[in-house]
């Protein structure tokens, strides 16, 4: 069965593909049964898998997904192995007791920096899926960016810096409470990143991750990263992308405990170069993609090809999220 490819204003092209490419219901039989969607997802998710890897983002419009139920069965119809939200900054409440979770619930005045889902952990996830339950009133999208286009912009702005940062790797640095602060985009807690109750179970963890850690007064946990690389080849797609989280975390990781420009570093301890970071920042808003949120829709993102942010907004917005091993 072949796909009914649609279009929106808002995509663009990269190299020649629609970005993201829209899928529609191709009768109105899928597009109003939900026996009939699960059929066809079943059938269809070897091809729907192959174009996300080829274009890297697939928006779904018109389907029988109505609730956060409806969009976890969405995903258990596919082969996407759900993953463990651990080791993301981000507070977040699980939704249904296996994979869904809201996304990042950073107040709405906030603009959430461009990066790849958790690419500041050694086991970033695959595949990251997000389901519009509520749609904004005005802003909101969940912007989408092409790693290889920005990553060849990056070398494009600064060579030497960018082949520094491509030799090295970096790492990140970041200081977590004992419990979740909620008026923080980073605020959450080190018992709930590592998903554990105490010091000796987060220890372990941080352990598991390459991580070293220093205990501070009030239980305020001081993290590093060991160094992880920022341009990494996609054999996939063949692409070179710039696959860290530096401008999400240079931009984004400012609250009462963490300072963000010295919280990424180079494997050697140089900061980053903040002019490259103001224009690397600016590029990313001229080659992003921000669509309109309808309520129902599904996105599907390849985490190693694409990144995300998400733009202020008002009004009522619920997005739910959920993750998959690659």
């Amino acid at each position: 069965m072949s796909l009914n490819i649609g279009k929106i204003e808002e995509q663009k092209q990269v190299n020649g593909l629609d970005f993201p490419l829209v899928v529609l219901p191709p009768n109105e039989t899928v597009a109003s049964e939900k026996p009939a969607f699960d059929t066809w997802v079943t059938e269809n998710k070897e091809a729907l898998h192959a174009q996300l890897i080829k274009h890297g983002a697939l928006l779904f419009r018109g389907f029988p997904v109505s609730s956060a139920d409806a969009f976890e069965q969405f995903l258990d119809q596919t082969d996407y192995q759900n993953m463990p939200y651990v080791g993301g900054a981000a507070p977040r409440t699980q939704v249904t007791s296996s994979r869904i979770v809201t996304a990042n619930e950073s107040p709405a005045t906030e603009k959430i920096p461009f990066h790849h889902e958790m690419a500041q952990t050694p086991h970033p996830p695959g595949y990251i899926f997000f389901y519009c339950d509520t749609a904004p009133a005005s802003g909101g999208a969940t912007s989408i960016l092409h790693s290889g286009e920005i990553c060849e912009r990056f070398f494009e702005i600064s060579p030497e810096f960018a082949q520094e940062v491509e030799r090295q790797g970096v790492r990140y640095i970041r200081f977590m409470p004992a419990e979740t602060d909620a008026s923080s985009a980073i605020g959450r807690s080190w018992k709930e990143t590592f998903n554990v109750s105490d010091r000796a179970s987060c220890e372990e963890k941080l352990k598991e991750h390459g991580m070293s850690w220093s205990w501070l007064d009030n239980d305020l946990l001081r993290t590093e990263s060991k160094t992880l690389p920022a341009i990494r080849f996609d054999e996939e797609t063949q692409q070179k992308t710039f696959f860290n989280s530096i401008l999400a975390v240079y931009t984004g990781w400012d609250d009462a405990r963490n300072v963000a420009n010295k919280a990424v570093v180079l494997a050697d301890g140089q900061e980053m170069d903040a002019t490259v970071m103001a224009q690397t920042v600016e590029a990313m808003d001229e080659l992003c993609v921000n669509f309109k949120w309808h309520e129902g829709d599904v996105l599907f993102l390849n985490n190693h090809t694409v990144l995300h942010a998400r733009q202020p907004f008002t009004g009522d917005r619920r997005i739910l999220a959920s993750i998959a091993f690659k």
